[in-house]
């Protein structure tokens, strides 16, 4: 017995390995939170299909889809799509493009213009409002097309109300300027567009932030207590992590 103490007093003292994403729960005003911290230097990627071309759908498929030894630590629904589950604007993974991007106006909270793409590259993430994008042509890796953008260059999107009465639960993520901070969120409860946009703006400090989705709106953070149940999703963002 006193060698089985002795073991786990020492197993207590050994450090631990560092979680690559960090999340909390937080309030503003009324309504809660619960966001997702990143840096750009961890495996950030983005998920649609599995190898044989089939839609992932799922947390636990993804998973599945890693080599041994990759956990997957982080996921959140990112990005419109059809009832077949394609993206509905850009989709880039790995270098391979799936659609193209959507410059023009249209039906529904994507076609509310400005919308923007989450472009990642190697040591940065950027949400970038659309038009700039397709002027600066950045060689995203990973890219996904969403809109409404919530944050432009540290002003809220210019149709956002603050007196709106549409309410969902509703994620996105924003960038820093120098793209090397990574901040997810997703409501706790139903928010208006300039509720969720504040947050972003005026609590995280973020320049740029870009809305996912809303009503579908999933996250994936068991070491927050979060695994999401739900039907099937297009666009997944995702942190893969090796354990040590």
């Amino acid at each position: 017995m006193i060698r089985l103490w002795a073991s786990l007093c020492l197993l207590a003292m050994l450090p631990r390995a560092a979680q690559a994403v960090d999340c909390r729960d937080l309030q503003q005003d009324d309504n809660r939170f619960t966001i997702c911290e990143v840096t750009a230097t961890e495996d950030l990627r983005l998920f649609l299909r599995n190898r044989n071309g089939d839609i992932l759908g799922h947390f636990s498929a993804i998973q599945d889809s890693l080599p041994d030894g990759q956990v997957l630590e982080f996921a959140m629904n990112a990005g419109m799509y059809h009832d077949n589950r394609a993206p509905v604007g850009l989709y880039i993974q790995d270098g391979q493009q799936e659609m193209r991007v959507v410059p023009n106006a249209g039906p529904g909270n994507f076609g509310l213009l400005p919308n923007g793409v989450f472009c990642i590259r190697e040591g940065r993430a950027d949400v970038i409002e659309t038009r700039r994008y397709i002027d600066e042509s950045p060689a995203c890796r990973d890219a996904t097309q969403s809109g409404p953008m919530l944050v432009i260059d540290g002003a809220l999107h210019p149709r956002f109300l603050s007196d709106s009465t549409s309410r969902y639960v509703r994620n996105g993520v924003g960038t820093s300027a120098d793209g090397a901070r990574v901040v997810f969120a997703i409501s706790r409860n139903p928010v208006t567009f300039h509720e969720f946009g504040t947050l972003f703006k005026d609590t995280l400090g973020l320049p740029n932030a870009l809305y996912f989705d809303g009503k579908v709106s999933r996250m994936y953070a068991p070491a927050h207590g979060r695994n999401d149940p739900g039907f099937w999703l297009g666009p997944i963002v995702g942190v893969v992590s090796k354990p040590n």
